[in-house]
Parts: C-alpha cells; structure tokens; sequence
C-alpha cells in the first residue's frame, strides 16, 4: 500500500509530535517528489515576526525524508536512514504558508539500489526549496542522506 500525505501526517503526530504541533503537513508525495508546508503562526513564531527556521527545518527535511522512506519501502528490505549532514540559505523572512518542494526521489533511490547490490552505506544529497504564497524563495535547505542495508 503506497505511503499517503494522510498517513505520514498522522505518523507525525505520534512519532514526530513537534514537527505536527507546529503545523507541519505533507501535501503531496509521489517516488519522485514530495511537497510540504508549514504556515507562520503563533507556536512556530520568533522575535521577528516570521517563521522559525528550524520549523521551516522540519518542514524540509520532511519533503526529502519521506521520499527516503518511501524508497525504503518500495524496495522490501531493511534499510537504515539517517541525516549525516545538512545546511541551509535563508533569502526572505517566512511568512504565511511557505511550501516546500523537493524532487530528488530518483537519487535517493539510486542511493539505495546501490547500497542494496553493494552492502556498503551510501550518501544521497537531498534539496528542498521553500517558497512563500508569492512564489518568492525564502529558504533552500539540503540534507545528505545516508542509507544502509540492515544486517
């Protein structure tokens, strides 16, 4: 049965519940790519009325991390998942609903196909861009992915 926004989100609620608390939500996700947002408000607030980064964080690493697992689970074996490294640019202040897009399904794919056939870990650098309502860039975040065979 193939992962849901329905179902990541409620997977949010009971193992990631910061991320859900501060409004976090997959909009869409297929093999390939994976859309979220988060909408400034009150709780993911700081000092200068805008966003959080680290809620926007969330929010990211959420549009590349779920795709890691759903390519994990597309290929029916074990495999470990872990963020090794990541960094961020910050363009505008985030306010209102910024959507984070990423469409690195197929690297990240790859990355396992290759830990698969080899038994060797593999890295995988994952984008997600977050723009506001106007289009407009207000944070590019990348994670590198590391996957593993299990066992």
């Amino acid at each position: 049965m193939p992962m849901t926004p329905s179902k990541i989100n409620t997977f949010l609620l009971f193992k990631l519940p910061s991320a859900y608390l501060t409004g976090v939500r997959v909009k869409s996700i297929s093999e390939t790519s994976c859309i979220t947002t988060a909408k400034h408000r009150w709780i993911n607030q700081n000092p200068f009325k805008s966003m959080f980064w680290a809620v926007q964080g969330m929010a990211a690493e959420l549009s590349t991390g779920a795709m890691v697992m759903t390519q994990i689970r597309n290929s029916n074996a074990a495999v470990s998942m872990l963020v090794a490294n990541n960094n961020a640019t910050f363009t505008k202040k985030a306010k209102g609903r910024i959507t984070f897009s990423c469409s690195d399904g197929d690297l990240i794919k790859e990355a396992i196909s290759k830990a698969l056939k080899t038994g060797e870990g593999q890295t995988c650098w994952m984008r997600s861009e977050g723009k506001d309502a106007n289009g407009d860039v207000v944070s590019i975040f990348n994670f590198e992915w590391t996957v593993k065979k299990k066992g």
